[in-house]
């Protein structure tokens, strides 16, 4: 009789669909679902080069992050994509797999030496159409060594405007990972940007600083840069089973409906260990859940800036 059950036992499963699954098991399937969708969206060219500043001045809310995934994503879909490194530690560098080794041409060369940017610019190795100026420790002292230098907040813009009339004219997106602070490098990158993107860590703390962040960017606006704004906000580090992360990010729509994209980047040991080969989670793992999210979190920022096809041919860098 034990015998007749065993082999009758596997029929007894073969009705197994989705829904009994185990809740690992459909998450597994939808992100892979969404992946497969996302991999026949149109990703559409902006009409002209859009300028991000990823700014907020709490550290560890994901800014470095989502400034080379968004990049990265956005590169793999056929966009020129340049990633300014503006914060001292690096990091975006690292992710992207650009050397910055102490005396390396950085963005410290382009801020007080007057070094072209396209010189020290340089191409990932992983996605042609994706290029980094890398920061080396050398950044560490720029706020203080740039206080006594003429136009001090636009050092930055005025080097970004020659690499877009020369080398860079072709580029459809820059991204400027602004350091930890609200000092002058943060100051030229949004001097310079045309669109303020601001990570925010589904925790309590994280919105804190939101406030002077706010008043900043108007304080920019009023005094440096009219065509300044507050584009797009992130959410980050996202965990769904929690109450918190759902009340703060109610409160941060709430606040800012427009602004706040609908994908959420949920917490990931891939999108964390990424780095450490020096690689964003796009190419390290694509099948990732990090990975979808910010292939989603791009298509959301190209759609927001997409314009008629016709407006779209551009030529390559």
């Amino acid at each position: 009789m034990s015998s007749a059950v065993s082999r009758e036992t596997p029929d007894a499963y073969t009705g197994f669909d989705d829904d009994a699954g185990s809740p690992l098991a459909n998450e597994l399937i939808e992100t892979e679902r969404r992946r497969k969708a996302l991999e026949q969206a149109e990703f559409p060219l902006p009409s002209k080069t859009r300028i991000f500043a990823v700014s907020n001045q709490k550290g560890g809310v994901g800014k470095t992050t989502t400034s080379v995934n968004i990049a990265a994503a956005l590169a793999q879909r056929g966009a020129n994509v340049l990633v300014i490194d503006a914060d001292p530690q690096g990091n975006a560098s690292t992710a992207l797999g650009i050397d910055h080794r102490e005396g390396t041409p950085s963005i410290y060369d382009v801020l007080l030496n007057d070094t072209p940017m396209s010189k020290v610019a340089k191409r990932s190795s992983e996605i042609p159409s994706l290029w980094c100026v890398p920061a080396t420790i050398d950044l560490a002292g720029a706020d203080i060594e740039m206080v006594s230098i003429v136009r001090r907040e636009f050092r930055l813009y005025d080097a970004l405007q020659e690499l877009l009339a020369g080398a860079g004219k072709n580029l459809d997106y820059i991204f400027i990972d602004c350091p930890p602070s609200l000092g002058l490098l943060t100051l030229n990158a949004m001097v310079v940007a045309e669109e303020i993107l601001i990570p925010i860590q589904c925790e309590y703390y994280a919105l804190e600083g939101l406030t002077q962040l706010i008043k900043t960017v108007e304080m920019v606006k009023k005094h440096l840069n009219k065509g300044l704004e507050l584009s797009t906000i992130v959410l980050t580090m996202y965990d769904s089973r929690t109450n918190l992360a759902r009340e703060v990010a109610q409160e941060v729509r709430s606040h800012f409906a427009a602004q706040t994209l609908e994908t959420t980047i949920p917490r990931s040991v891939r999108v964390s260990e990424a780095p450490s080969f020096g690689r964003t989670v796009i190419t390290h793992d694509p099948h990732s859940s990090g990975a979808v999210a910010y292939l989603a979190v791009a298509k959301e920022i190209a759609e927001r800036g997409a314009l008629t096809p016709a407006l779209q041919e551009r030529g390559a860098l």
